[in-house]
């Protein structure tokens, strides 16, 4: 029998924690929570970042950027696995669950787009007198573009290459949506080229950019160092620290998850590492950037009427 024929035509089933159903009827109930409170704040920061001209400079357009990033990561995966962990059936077709692989993979490397912040953040502090030149609006549109080829490129060769592998009936996806680690688990053979070419993906995509960040922020620290103004000390700060914040939470996480040896770790830990960078982190994104940012408060104040009758007033 062809069992790649036959599950192309079965639905999978996702586990999640179906056998421990309070400990999922909490879940739910965060990630719905969670999931709102993403839609808002990311919705919000595109809207502001569009409408307020102030804010047309290369950290917002980088910014919106990811913000939609994160609209659209969030939303190619939590509506299915609230669908699933509140109704009756755990069940997801199999063309679904191919598109849930195949974005997860596309966007989580398209968030390779944190090292153009880094990058951006660098030119801002260190070079301030030449920024405009060097962050002109061609090199951020290139920079955007090749974050999101590169991210569309990787995830074209691991989904190709995932979904030939023989799952020899199994239909169970021991976690709470179709990502890469959970349906390698499902295949009954080894692939060695897989395993390299995640490998190699991932140093490209996740230890590259994230050793630019830190080489950038080495840098960035050391011209703060030199900063006789404490106003504009403080404000690089607060800038520097957002970006890092949101760094360090998706970076710590994903890494972990996708760097390590498939097999190198229990089920329950990596569904929990899943909702922590595929849930926690598009939501805390907008929150850490908003509520430490001045400029979007007041663009917000300027541009909502209540901040214009709050300022009448």
């Amino acid at each position: 029998m062809d069992t790649n024929n036959g599950s192309s035509t079965t639905d999978f089933i996702l586990l999640g924690f179906s056998d421990r159903p309070r400990l999922e009827r909490f879940i739910s109930g965060v990630v719905f929570i969670f999931y709102i409170v993403t839609l808002v704040g990311n919705t919000t920061i595109i809207l502001v970042s569009y409408l307020d001209t102030q804010l047309h400079t290369p950290m917002y357009f980088f910014l919106s950027n990811l913000s939609f990033l994160d609209l659209c990561y969030a939303t190619s995966i939590i509506p299915q696995m609230l669908v699933n962990l509140w109704g009756p059936t755990l069940s997801i077709t199999y063309g679904g669950c191919v598109l849930q692989f195949f974005f997860a993979l596309d966007l989580g490397a398209t968030e390779c787009l944190l090292a153009v912040m880094a990058y951006d953040r660098y030119a801002a502090v260190c070079q301030p007198l030449h920024y405009t030149v060097i962050m002109h609006p061609q090199l951020c549109q290139k920079m955007m573009l090749t974050a999101w080829l590169g991210g569309l490129g990787s995830a074209l060769i691991l989904c190709s290459l995932t979904l030939k592998l023989p799952k020899c009936g199994h239909r169970e996806v021991d976690n709470f949506f179709c990502e890469m680690p959970a349906l390698i688990k499902m295949a009954c053979v080894y692939s060695k080229v897989i395993e390299v070419i995640l490998f190699a993906l991932g140093v490209i995509f996740l230890l590259v950019p994230l050793s630019l960040i830190l080489i950038s922020y080495v840098v960035i620290t050391q011209a703060v160092v030199r900063i006789k103004s404490a106003a504009r000390w403080s404000k690089v700060l607060n800038t520097c620290a957002s970006h890092l914040t949101v760094v360090t939470l998706f970076y710590g996480t994903i890494i972990y998850m996708y760097m390590k040896p498939q097999n190198s770790s229990s089920q329950d830990e990596g569904k929990f590492l899943t909702l922590f960078y595929t849930i926690i982190t598009p939501t805390l994104n907008p929150l850490i950037y908003t509520l430490r940012n001045k400029d979007v408060k007041r663009a917000v104040k300027r541009i909502l009427p209540v901040g214009k009758w709050s300022a009448k007033s």
